[in-house]
């Protein structure tokens, strides 16, 4: 009996998304008591790290950035999906739901898991080494998607308020979709070697020395993958009312809530970026990071122009002038980390801290 349950024990990280996506679908649109809220909280938790496991399981398969790069999407197309639905069914007051997720993806990603990952890398293994070429390639793309989509639609005069008219908005979906294409060609064929880890004498470390797990393996935890991040981002909008109802209470900005769901979606991501940057594989850290923010602009401004067209409220992208000086910051300070390929714990801390003035005026506007 105890041997059974050793073994069970093992394999929990087949298990709990599966149970993720059963829990999901009984508490799928019901209203949680508070017993029920702690269970889906607890389950949410473990999918989030089996995501993780399964996520390296792939990532070890296909190897880099093909790896980084499946998390990223997979994270952001349910993503997507879950934006487009919320928006589908709130009405008026989710007008700004996309902006103010893209925005909150951009600032957790560029500042919150770049800052962690350069932090703990440099302080564990004295400086953070990684790629310049690739990481301000994918730099350049993030704040060319982010300014065309994010800051453009506050300054476009077709229309009254932050929003683009028709042809406005396709032409940012259809930039956006391009740029993406373009970047995921250059990252995954034409200069690959460009976003892969390398050693601190600045040699491309191509491979890992552990045996790659067998094709087998690494289908069934793309598929357990897969089932685990729908598990994260639908159990996190069951509990989304508690948090909203928390908020509330706390008397605090509405924005916080998306702020809330935002770090519970990206958490597999954040713990991946971490583990990569322990290992000194900050490269793949980075990776990570600004390709899930790649990825959240290029997939969620196409995917919500699309459903504009049967939306009956306004989309409103534009930022506010606050959100786009803490952008343009930003962008400053990411580009100064980029270009000399190393970086100490002062620009992870500088990065933390652009992130803690983000929420501290997330919180106080």
């Amino acid at each position: 009996m105890i041997k059974r349950l050793t073994s069970l024990a093992g394999q929990w990280t087949l298990l709990v998304p599966v149970l993720a996506v059963i829990l999901l679908i009984f508490t799928w649109g019901r209203t949680l008591p508070g017993a029920v809220v702690g269970l889906v909280t607890l389950v949410l938790a473990g999918s989030v790290l089996a995501a993780v496991h399964h996520a390296e399981v792939v990532a070890h398969r296909v190897g880099e950035p093909f790896g980084s790069l499946v998390l990223a999407i997979a994270v952001t197309i349910i993503e997507v999906a879950l934006i487009v639905t919320l928006m589908v069914d709130g009405g008026d007051k989710s007008a700004t739901l996309a902006r103010d997720t893209v925005f909150a993806a951009v600032m957790i990603t560029c500042n919150g898991i770049v800052g962690l990952c350069l932090l703990v890398a440099s302080l564990r293994h004295g400086t953070a080494v990684f790629n310049p070429e690739g990481t301000g390639a994918a730099l350049a793309t993030v704040a060319t998607l982010a300014t065309l989509s994010l800051v453009l639609p506050t300054f476009t005069t077709s229309k009254p308020g932050p929003e683009f008219s028709s042809v406005q908005l396709m032409f940012a979906a259809l930039s956006s979709l391009i740029l993406y294409g373009l970047f995921v060609t250059t990252q995954t064929v034409r200069h690959r070697d460009y976003f892969l880890p390398i050693t601190r004498q600045g040699d491309v470390i191509t491979a890992d020395h552990a045996a790659a797990p067998s094709a087998r393996t690494a289908w069934t935890s793309l598929g357990l993958l897969g089932l685990a991040l729908v598990g994260v981002v639908g159990l996190a909008k069951g509990v989304s009312p508690t948090i909203e109802s928390g908020v509330k209470a706390a008397g605090l900005n509405q924005a916080v809530v998306g702020v809330i769901i935002a770090l519970l979606v990206l958490l597999p991501e954040t713990i991946a970026a971490l583990r990569s940057a322990r290992r000194d594989r900050v490269q793949t850290s980075l990776n990570l990071a600004l390709g899930s923010a790649m990825a959240s602009i290029g997939l969620t401004i196409p995917a919500v122009a699309l459903a504009s067209v049967w939306l009956p409220g306004p989309l409103v992208l534009g930022l506010g002038s606050t959100d786009m000086l803490l952008l343009a910051l930003t962008v400053v300070v990411s580009s100064l980390t980029v270009v000399p390929g190393r970086a100490t714990p002062l620009q992870g801390g500088v990065h933390l801290v652009l992130f803690a003035a983000y929420l501290e005026l997330a919180i106080n506007p």
